[in-house]
């Protein structure tokens, strides 16, 4: 599989052991995992419509921002870098795309508004990431508005909800808030402190002190996927040493079995989740998480991919670029995912 090498700084650091995980990281990428990587990629390829957008399923117009998001991230977890890599004129399409459907005030069009910070979520991760790598000038001041956006729609209670003017707040929407904030202030963008200080309040308040695990929102039922997302939000935040997230490891591995509901976008944040826990809990969980994703793999001549009920209907987009990207986490590719 061909691969560029393109981590950015911290990336880079790491594979020089400056954080002390490269040199004894036994997780490695196996030819057979590489093999489906390689697949899935090439599915997701074949499904970019000539906007340069992705949508939830071949023939399906829904959800293109979101979609173009998790597919860049995919492509991004293997090294593909705009117009560099085997898939680089397709990373280079989706973030064309991207930046074309932000609006003045900082708004991506053709976003379903009903649980538009969903998208938003997503689509900066990846245009920060992408930023982080290509220091495009052309890029920085569209980025500086999609973050504002972030900013500005954080709720009293410290998280985010579906819209921008969201009045209460969940862990589904505001872990994605918190990577985009994460994944801009590593490329170099002004985050407020404040901003990050009062979204650890309110994942805190998630806490179920009984379990060890993280509710949808304070007081409610702690699961599976709510816990991953809170978590990697907290690791995210730079709370890498919270006592919270040794207990929440503990409880992904009693509940993440892959019948939970929620399993793939659970999984989307519990695996970068043990990443940067490190040391066994992540060798341990990539291993569990592999075995699972590959005996459910289709395969369709020279491409591969994921659409069961496991995702929730949200299609094979999704679960497609979801597990592309946790398979291929041990490339070390993502800046987002290093400490």
């Amino acid at each position: 599989m061909k691969r560029v090498f393109q981590l950015g700084v911290l990336g880079f650091l790491m594979l020089c052991g400056v954080d002390g995980r490269a040199e004894e990281d036994t997780v490695k990428v196996d030819a057979v995992t590489e093999g489906v990587i390689h697949g899935a990629l090439s599915y997701l390829a074949k499904q970019q419509g000539i906007t340069g957008a992705w949508t939830q399923a071949p023939g399906s117009t829904a959800y293109p921002v979101a979609m173009t998001g998790y597919a860049l991230m995919a492509f991004l977890s293997a090294g593909n870098l705009p117009d560099e890599g085997e898939f680089g004129h397709n990373v280079a399409a989706g973030m064309q795309y991207l930046v074309d459907q932000i609006e003045p005030d900082g708004l991506f069009r053709d976003v379903d508004q009903g649980k538009y910070m969903y998208s938003h979520g997503i689509a900066t991760v990846a245009l920060c990431e992408l930023y982080g790598e290509t220091r495009s000038e052309l890029l920085r001041p569209r980025l500086e508005q999609i973050v504002k956006v972030i900013v500005n729609a954080q709720n009293p209670a410290g998280g985010w909800r579906y819209k921008p003017d969201g009045k209460d707040a969940d862990i589904s929407v505001t872990v994605l808030q918190v990577a985009a904030l994460r994944a801009a202030k590593n490329a170099g963008l002004a985050v407020p402190e404040a901003t990050i200080d009062r979204a650890v309040e309110f994942i805190d308040s998630c806490y179920d002190a009984t379990t060890g695990g993280f509710a949808y929102q304070p007081k409610g039922p702690p699961a599976f996927a709510r816990t991953a997302a809170a978590i990697y939000s907290l690791q995210v935040c730079g709370r890498y040493d919270d006592p919270n997230i040794k207990s929440g490891s503990d409880y992904l591995f009693a509940h993440g079995d892959e019948g939970q509901a929620w399993w793939p976008y659970g999984c989307y944040y519990a695996a970068p989740a043990q990443y940067m826990i490190g040391g066994e809990p992540w060798a341990r969980w990539y291993a569990q998480m592999k075995g699972a994703m590959l005996s459910t793999v289709i395969h369709n001549g020279d491409m591969s991919y994921w659409n069961d009920k496991r995702g929730q209907l949200l299609g094979p987009t999704y679960e497609t670029a979801v597990f592309v990207t946790v398979l291929a986490m041990p490339y070390h590719y993502i800046p987002l995912y290093q400490r």
